[in-house]
């Protein structure tokens, strides 16, 4: 998968002048179709219908827009994603969020996430359910990494060693948890949503404070050579 912050730029709205869509590459007509897809998807679901209702709407060929996505509804769903993840690098820079403390920066990376699927909740649920399948297991855990991944680089991490697994996994997994309690949540502006996310948030940042008192000595950190090992193969030194 392409680096989305590096990416983020280059998208046609980025470029000065859009791009018109019968020009643009099968992957740049995946991104700039996919809301239009979710938006057909919570009445369709995420298949053909959503898909030619999409084109449609943007003046892509029908027959073009199937091309960009031959592995149907996953490929929809991940194209919805991938350009959450790039809008959501563009309005989100790491200097726009170099000010807040490292908990409001999280915050407020996964409250635009949420905030940018407002409106959209069939379509998540489907999508959830979709991804939940087995076969589409390995893919969604992926999909889902690579988006914590993202957050955790706005935000400014720089870790290279076990710290930037398991703040990815925990990330993934405080994501994960507050889109389960956001489809189903009809609280006025999503209020038992934003207390679920903030509870998860502090109490991870508990979690943390302690874990950074107990690894405190030197003897302690040197138990975790290896992963800094495997962190130092996933940033290699230049």
């Amino acid at each position: 998968m392409t680096d989305t912050l590096t990416e983020a730029a280059t998208l046609p709205a980025e470029t000065g002048e859009a791009i018109p869509i019968a020009d643009q590459t099968l992957d740049e007509l995946r991104l700039t179709l996919a809301p239009a897809i979710a938006d057909s998807a919570v009445f369709d679901g995420w298949g053909g219908e959503a898909l030619i209702m999409a084109a449609e709407m943007e003046g892509a060929d029908p027959d073009v827009a199937r091309l960009a996505f031959p592995g149907g509804a996953m490929d929809m769903i991940g194209a919805w994603i991938e350009r959450i993840d790039r809008d959501m690098a563009r309005e989100l820079p790491q200097a726009k969020l170099a000010e807040l403390k490292i908990r409001e920066r999280i915050r407020t990376l996964v409250q635009y996430r949420l905030d940018a699927v407002d409106g959209q909740e069939e379509a998540l649920r489907s999508a959830l359910a979709i991804m939940a399948m087995p076969q589409n297991a390995p893919r969604a855990l992926r999909t889902g990494w690579h988006s914590a991944d993202v957050m955790w680089r706005l935000a400014g991490d720089t870790a290279t060693d076990y710290n930037h697994y398991t703040k990815r996994a925990i990330l993934a997994s405080i994501y994960g948890a507050t889109l389960a309690v956001f489809v189903n949540d009809e609280t006025m502006d999503k209020s038992e949503t934003r207390a679920f996310l903030d509870r998860r948030i502090d109490g991870v940042m508990r979690f943390e404070k302690a874990k950074a008192k107990f690894l405190g000595g030197r003897a302690d950190r040197d138990r975790f050579s290896v992963t800094r090992c495997l962190g130092r193969l996933r940033y290699p030194e230049t």
